[in-house]
């Protein structure tokens, strides 16, 4: 959860801010994963901070839905090619790749417990990038 706090943090993903009295948050929940190897013995765990997208409105929180997300077939489509002309390929991994989007419309969530500024702790999250679970 520490590591996952600083990614969001070091993404810029909110600002604390006065919440409006005209405007409401949206809650989030943890999410924890243990990863497998191929022999099934524990590699590591995994944790999310992942919004709680089904309590957003349409039309006030979120205009529209759209995930970037490459089909397999387009996968499949690329490496055929690759192979057929002798491109190399590489493979990448991305930690945190969702927190890229940056948001137009105003969303607001709570301060994760254990995490809240103490200084600040009246204060709420308004969302500048995107997290998992939004619409």
């Amino acid at each position: 959860m520490d590591e996952k706090m600083a990614a969001l943090d070091v993404n810029a993903t909110w600002e604390l801010v006065a919440l409006l009295e005209v405007k409401k948050t949206i809650g989030y929940k943890w999410v924890y994963k243990v990863k497998h190897n191929a022999d099934r013995s524990m590699n590591r765990y995994k944790t999310r901070l992942v919004a709680k997208g089904y309590a957003q409105t349409y039309g006030i929180d979120y205009e529209e839905t759209y995930s970037p997300i490459a089909k397999m077939t387009t996968v499949r489509a690329i490496i055929t090619m690759a192979i057929a002309k002798g491109w190399s390929l590489h493979q990448m991994d991305v930690k945190n790749v969702f927190l890229h989007g940056d948001l137009q419309e105003e969303v607001y969530m709570e301060q994760p417990p254990g995490y809240v500024d103490q200084t600040h702790f009246n204060l709420v999250c308004r969302l500048k990038k995107a997290l998992y679970g939004l619409k």
